[in-house]
């Protein structure tokens, strides 16, 4: 049997260690969450400009940069039940997907093929305006349920609010080669010019088993992607669901009838 000095030693020497590296990970934690607040802010700005056609998938640039490119947008807070704007909503910092979460802040939704059960009192828009003030895109936010996860992404849609500049995801947890290839650009290439509405109005954007047709003759359909039709169809739901009456359709209503400062 071991000395009970020898056992206090060790149970002191080991209590101390767990001390210092505690102390060292949570020093480490507060003194990067700026650094790390910077760079999520970044990341969301990087998907932002992709997603409406400003910033190539593979194109490396620095972070002065990607500021630059984004100046041109405007950054509003929508009060998603009237499809209002509410410029004394405060959005640096905001972050959506939590507030969906706090009932205080957000609201139940009906059950809808997009999974998304509550969604936050206030979402953000990116505007761009051309040199004449006018309304050239909108990008949107939206979520929803794939195969595996949540998928996070933007939608871009030009000055009718019909037509796609593109589609972005930035985050999920899909299979790679598979249901993951809605980061594959070839994909992204086929939305531009893609239309959410068919001719009387209604959302109609669909991403199909199998190829599509070109815009042209096919607006509102979408390539499916091979061996993940799961996906495929989340895709589908979560556009339609915030492209829709609980997401962003009171909005966009909006803005076709030039409300909002649209």
């Amino acid at each position: 049997m071991q000395p009970r000095s020898y056992i206090v030693r060790t149970v002191g020497f080991a209590t101390a260690v767990c001390v210092v590296c505690a102390v060292l990970v949570s020093s480490s934690a507060v003194l990067l969450r700026d650094r790390q607040a910077v760079n999520v802010e970044l990341d969301r700005k990087k998907n932002v400009l992709m997603a409406a056609g400003l910033l190539g998938a593979d194109e490396s640039v620095a972070a002065a940069e990607v500021e630059s490119r984004f100046a041109s947008f405007e950054v509003a807070a929508v009060e998603l039940a009237s499809g209002e704007e509410d410029p004394a909503f405060t959005v640096a910092g905001y972050d959506a997907s939590r507030a969906q979460t706090v009932p205080a802040t957000s609201r139940a939704v009906p059950g809808n093929p997009a999974g998304v059960t509550r969604v936050a009192n206030h979402g953000l828009v990116y505007k761009e305006r051309g040199p004449d003030g006018a309304l050239q895109l909108v990008v949107l936010p939206i979520e929803g349920m794939g195969l595996w996860g949540k998928m996070k992404g933007f939608v871009a849609l030009d000055a009718d609010l019909t037509t796609i500049r593109g589609l972005t995801y930035y985050e999920h947890k899909e299979t790679p080669g598979l249901g993951g290839e809605v980061d594959n650009p070839r994909w992204k290439q086929l939305w531009p010019g893609r239309q959410a509405l068919d001719a009387d109005g209604d959302l109609a954007i669909e991403v199909i088993r199998g190829r599509a047709g070109p815009v042209q003759s096919d607006p509102n359909r979408v390539d499916g992607l091979a061996g993940a039709t799961i996906t495929s169809r989340g895709v589908t739901a979560m556009l339609r669901f915030w492209l829709g009456e609980h997401g962003y359709g009171p909005y966009l209503a909006q803005l076709k009838k030039g409300g909002t400062d649209g």
